[in-house]
């Protein structure tokens, strides 16, 4: 039975899909994720929300539900202030880059897509641009228009908060508890908690991003894109709506008051939401300039998956504080895994206990620091290991960490590797470390990444990893 926290009701539920058909047949269960705003690199903060959502894909098909997984793109109207003011981030980011704003956009997808296959999150289903969708946000604006929940502006069209009596149900806070504790200069805004379904282009500027609507040339507002899109290609409603807790109080908030204002019905049955990832006692951010990207771990030598299994130790409802010397311990760790399951016989059969036991944890609401600590027990018994590679690939399917790639593979080091190794293994001996790093760049070159642990130098080559003793 898997049991998800419910941000919505505060509690631990019994997750069933709403439509009955998928109940029989295992789908498919409709998961909408909050995904990348284009302005920039995903950063190590972004990729812990995105590693959660994956996750808990995983863990929905590893029960047998059939997943239709949708992960919007924003690549307009993200304005720099949760107030509605500010620039928008996209054209903010065309003009320090000195490109269009869809040439940054393009680009910074790209690169997000990359890192992702690096931290081998699966691709979503779909993943629809919000420019793409002008039309269907148009629509669900002019819904709302049409229903009395909308004003205008000098600069735009906005959800007017009081007209909803609902407002505030997944933060837990009313409306005027949420106005109360924000000090924001309104404009022609009638309260705080009121947010923008429309923005006009400014007079006399031309955007690179900007389109006709009934109510003047101009953008959509953040929150009104994800509304329209996972409705468009899950229904409304849907199984489970995803993201990172800062979505919870504004973004997500926002898009349960527009979407049951026009339509009259939920948006989604579960809302979850995973955690920070704190550095140096505050959470990592792009706005605070704190942030770390997948291409900064992997030139001080990490391997991606070593991230991704750094965050299995903490539950994602709960901060987890990143630091340097714990990612090396990650490392170390999926290091020892690999070298583990690496000599083990073909799988065959399984262990069967170890398995009810993994999947006892992972349906206690992802509890992945339980799951991880199953595995862990489980390679350390003295069950056949034919029976444990059979049961570590299937917990991989939740993992990701790409153990296919290790389970009763071993890796063959050329006898030059093993020659420069031997060279590097003595200049560390004598404390050289020029002569060490510059060894280490040479193996790089030949296609072998060195990670030093307590045991000795491991190789990485094709994303395996193997010891080599000193």
């Amino acid at each position: 039975m898997l049991r998800l926290y419910n941000s919505l009701t505060r509690k631990k539920e019994e997750f069933a899909p709403i439509k009955k058909t998928a109940r029989l047949t295992g789908g498919p269960v409709g998961l909408y994720a909050c995904g990348p705003t284009v302005y920039s690199y995903a950063h190590i903060g972004n990729f812990r929300s995105f590693i959660f959502e994956d996750t808990l894909r995983r863990v929905l098909e590893y029960f047998g539900y059939k997943v239709r997984a949708v992960m919007n793109v924003t690549d307009v109207g993200h304005l720099s202030s949760d107030a509605d003011t500010g620039e928008d981030k996209l054209a903010a980011a065309a003009a320090r880059e000195r490109k269009t704003a869809w040439e940054v956009a393009d680009f910074y997808t790209q690169a997000f897509l990359r890192d992702a296959k690096l931290l081998n999150i699966l691709p979503p289903t779909m993943m629809p641009r919000a420019t793409a969708h002008i039309k269907e946000q148009i629509t669900l604006i002019k819904e709302l228009e049409k229903k009395s929940f909308t004003y205008k502006t000098n600069d735009g069209i906005y959800f007017d908060t009081s007209k909803l009596a609902s407002y505030g149900k997944l933060s837990g806070q009313r409306g005027e508890e949420k106005a109360a504790g924000k000090r924001v200069a309104l404009g022609e805004k009638r309260r705080p908690t009121d947010f923008a379904l429309w923005k006009f282009s400014p007079r006399g500027e031309r955007r690179d991003m900007e389109w006709p609507s009934p109510w003047g040339v101009g953008f959509p507002g953040w929150h009104i894109e994800c509304s329209a899109m996972s409705r468009k290609y899950l229904g409304q409603p849907f199984d489970i709506h995803a993201g990172g807790v800062d979505h919870l109080p504004v973004h997500h908030e926002n898009e349960i008051a527009q979407s049951e204002a026009a339509y009259g019905k939920p948006l989604a049955r579960f809302w979850l939401h995973g955690e920070y990832l704190i550095l140096r006692g505050d959470k990592i951010s792009k706005s605070k300039g704190n942030f770390i990207t997948i291409d900064e771990l992997i030139k001080r030598g990490f391997d991606p998956l070593a991230f991704r299994y750094l965050l299995f130790g903490a539950h994602y409802r709960k901060p987890l504080t990143f630091s340097w010397e714990a990612l090396e311990s990650a490392q170390n760790a999926l290091t020892r895994l690999r070298s583990a399951v690496r000599n083990w016989d073909r799988p065959r059969a399984g262990c069967a206990e170890f398995e009810k036991r993994f999947a006892e944890a992972i349906a206690d609401d992802l509890n992945m620091p339980k799951a991880i600590s199953v595995v862990w027990e489980m390679i350390n018994s003295k069950l056949p290991t034919a029976a444990k590679a059979k049961s570590i690939l299937k917990f991989d399917k939740v993992l990701g960490l790409g153990l296919d790639k290790c389970v009763a593979k071993t890796i063959k080091i050329p006898v030059e590797i093993k020659k420069l190794l031997a060279e590097r293994a003595a200049a560390r001996q004598a404390k050289n470390w020029k002569e060490s790093d510059r060894l280490r760049d040479l193996i790089a070159e030949k296609g072998f990444l060195i990670e030093d642990t307590k045991e000795g130098q491991a190789v990485t080559a094709g994303g395996e990893v193997k010891q080599y003793q000193k």
